[in-house]
């Protein structure tokens, strides 16, 4: 089958979950993928497993290394050197692709042109198994941007000419863990659209590590990209409010925050 889809995975020590990762893209229903592996700086056995993988499938898989961590935004686009077909899809080391995702994703951006990125809503797991899951709206509005990211990064499908036309993701530390809403913003000032799929074909893992990974600096990161996506899509000025929200959730106790984000999923 004829390759049209590259997927972008940055990797970077997840020994634990990396092998499930990528089994889940191998077992996909629709072959006509490549999958970019770039290694950000790992200090566990994450790049060897993922060279175990290459050798393996040499014609399918391509991995490459940053010798220092450099973030996720610039080892993405150390990915996005090798992408060369008609879409780039996304995937993290330690989520799952469900078995019909790229299949269902790619038809729908062959059969509606007027989207360039197209993603779907996320099933969300931990070691105890699923405990929640996304809902979608459609096609996102310009506005909407103000208020939360409007695509699920991970699962996402982008046309490859939307993300040259942008120059992929913005290398910044003020940007990290945001690079994605902030390239979402890029993608709509062009004047591109999107589109959720109302089912979830992705499971991402979201356990107690995941929260202790939200730290206030990326909860400052996220008012920043917000005053962005007003300032930039040129959003009434009373959307600014919104950017205040998550210097108020980052203040909350760690048990509270994880609570609510549960019951706001479950």
């Amino acid at each position: 089958m004829e390759i049209r889809i590259s997927i972008l995975m940055g990797i970077y020590n997840c020994e634990a979950t990396l092998a499930e990762a990528i089994d889940s893209i191998i077992n996909q229903t629709y072959s006509g993928w490549k999958l970019i592996m770039c290694d950000d700086g790992s200090n566990d056995r994450t790049y060897e497993i993922a060279e175990s993988y290459r050798e393996k499938y040499p014609d399918k898989i391509i991995l490459v290394k940053n010798e220092i961590n450099k973030g996720l935004n610039f080892t993405l686009n150390h990915c996005l050197k090798y992408a060369d077909t008609e879409y780039v899809a996304r995937m993290d080391g330690d989520d799952i692709s469900l078995p019909t995702r790229l299949e269902k994703e790619i038809s729908f951006l062959d059969k509606h042109p007027e989207y360039a990125i197209v993603s779907c809503p996320m099933i969300y797991f931990d070691e105890k198994g699923e405990w929640g899951r996304g809902k979608t709206n459609g096609e996102p509005t310009k506005e909407s941007l103000a208020k939360e990211t409007p695509f699920c990064h991970a699962p996402c499908m982008v046309r490859k000419y939307a993300f040259m036309a942008v120059d992929g993701y913005t290398v910044d530390k003020k940007l990290l863990r945001m690079e994605d809403y902030h390239f979402w913003i890029k993608m709509f000032s062009m004047g591109y659209r999107g589109f959720n799929l109302k089912e979830p074909l992705y499971k991402m893992r979201d356990d107690r590590n995941a929260t202790k990974r939200r730290s206030y600096r990326y909860r400052i990161n996220e008012a920043r990209v917000r005053y962005l996506a007003v300032k930039k899509l040129k959003l009434a000025r009373k959307n600014y409010i919104y950017v205040i929200r998550p210097l108020v959730v980052g203040l909350m106790p760690e048990r509270l925050y994880e609570y609510l984000h549960r019951k706001r999923l479950a």
